[in-house]
């Protein structure tokens, strides 16, 4: 390093100060008791040797910590299958070096896997680091669940009613498929993000209303006792179903204050009625009832639909895109979140919402179109989007929250009609959490979705 060169007066001073110095250390350590019995710069160099000698050395540190795993989530959607019926296990672990499942899966990575049981097992899932191991387990049961698919027998009856397990459409059904191992479309990132990449998920349904009218897509479950009525056709009535419908005169409206006299709501002013006996869901776009208080004398609606909820024949009577109650073409009722499904922790079938815009095209399920844009940027009508396996579904979440969000995983969203981006539709229940419904989804991006492989396209 380089050094200016001092003058010989400056040096003398430096001498003179360090022999001044080491003089008074002498002075200070002798008076003092301490130190060698020398004098001198000696004297001091010793007792400085000295001091530097009786340093308290720093405390030796604790050996480190293992980590020890912790699993805050295993859970199987769904927990109980038919024979063979596929499941999905998924789990929420940190820590951990690694991760198997036994019986008869072993090692696994990520934070789920899909499994075909023959018969009722409990799985174990074991963390291990290096810390220790965590254990967890969770069963799926086989069972005769196909009854509940395409039977509407077991449902109760009236407004909301509780279908007790009953499932829309067979166990094959696009409805009720399992897509989460199924591939991306190659344009997904440009798809999701024509909806909305920081856009959180918005619930269209809830336990509160909003001008007056209950908050999403109420429905009514009736039997064969039920008196038709007819429907007048005020929109399309050559891509109609004509009835006449088995809808009561006190059938809920979508939109419709509770217990309403009279008037219309506006709105889509949708009328779902399910035929539990018959197995026929009847679907009506922009209903009024012919007249309030009159009983039998029927209803308008601008667009109606038949459904065969027992059949893969979803709509025998429509033709090539034909719409229905939906914009899409689809059915309305087998798209919805229920409370009652919710609560049970597993919803067995793909949701409905909607997006702000679509192309002039439409995919399977899907039967129509309702754009004249053309851009291969925008959705079809029934494009199936699902959230990420990589998203994990934190466990604060309420059970209602995680059982949606694990159904749009295992099943999927597809777009069915167009309205505000990443309105996840359900059905009005005065049991539902608003405040967290609205918190918890609200949390989950545009970003954390896909777009399923899209097969069949159909580009008028």
């Amino acid at each position: 390093m380089f050094h200016p060169v001092q003058t010989s007066r400056a040096r003398k001073a430096a001498r003179i100060g360090t022999l001044s110095i080491m003089a008074a250390l002498t002075l200070v350590l002798g008076g003092c008791g301490g130190g060698s019995s020398g004098s001198g710069a000696g004297a001091a160099a010793g007792a400085l040797s000295d001091a530097r000698m009786r340093r308290p050395r720093p405390p030796t540190p604790p050996p480190p910590v293992s980590a020890v795993p912790s699993i805050a989530s295993f859970t199987a959607a769904p927990s109980l299958v038919a024979a063979g019926q596929a499941t999905v296990l998924a789990w929420s672990v940190t820590s951990a070096t690694s991760l198997s499942i036994s019986p008869n899966i072993g090692t696994v990575t990520g934070t789920e896997v899909t499994v075909n049981p023959a018969q009722t097992t409990t799985y174990t899932l074991t963390a291990t680091a290096a810390g220790g191991q965590k254990t967890a387990t969770v069963t799926v049961t086989v069972g005769a669940v196909s009854s509940k698919y395409a039977n509407m027998a077991g449902a109760d009856l009236g407004a909301g009613a509780n279908l007790n397990g009953a499932i829309p459409f067979p166990a094959d059904n696009a409805w009720n498929t399992n897509i989460s191992q199924a591939a991306v479309d190659p344009n997904s990132a440009n798809l999701i993000a024509s909806i909305g990449l920081s856009t959180g998920l918005h619930p269209d349904f809830g336990s509160g209303t909003y001008n007056g009218g209950v908050i999403g897509i109420p429905y009514v479950v009736v039997s064969s006792a039920q008196t038709p009525v007819a429907i007048t056709i005020t929109g399309y009535p050559s891509q109609s179903d004509p009835g006449p419908f088995p809808v009561p005169d006190n059938a809920p409206i979508e939109g419709e204050p509770a217990n309403a006299a009279s008037g219309g709501p506006g709105g889509d002013m949708h009328v779902l009625v399910i035929d539990r006996d018959t197995n026929r869901l009847y679907e009506m776009w922009q209903s009024i009832p012919a007249s309030y208080g009159v009983p039998g004398s029927g209803w308008s609606a601008s667009t109606t639909a038949l459904f065969h909820l027992d059949s893969d024949v979803v709509r025998p009577t429509a033709g090539p895109d034909w719409t229905s109650a939906d914009a899409a073409g689809l059915p309305i009722f087998p798209g919805l979140v229920r409370y009652e499904e919710a609560n049970s922790g597993a919803i067995l079938h793909a949701l409905r919402f909607t997006v702000s815009q679509t192309r002039k095209a439409y995919l399977p399920p899907a039967d129509h179109y309702a754009s004249s844009n053309t851009s291969t940027n925008l959705p079809p009508m029934g494009m199936r989007v699902r959230l990420k396996a990589s998203y994990v579904i934190p466990s604060t979440f309420s059970p209602q929250s995680q059982a949606i969000l694990q159904a749009m995983k295992t099943y999927g969203m597809l777009v069915a009609d167009n309205g505000s981006n990443w309105y996840v539709t359900g059905a009005p229940d005065a049991r539902w959490n608003d405040s967290a419904l609205s918190s918890e989804l609200g949390q989950v991006k545009g970003s954390d979705f896909e777009v399923v492989l899209m097969t069949g396209l159909v580009t008028p």
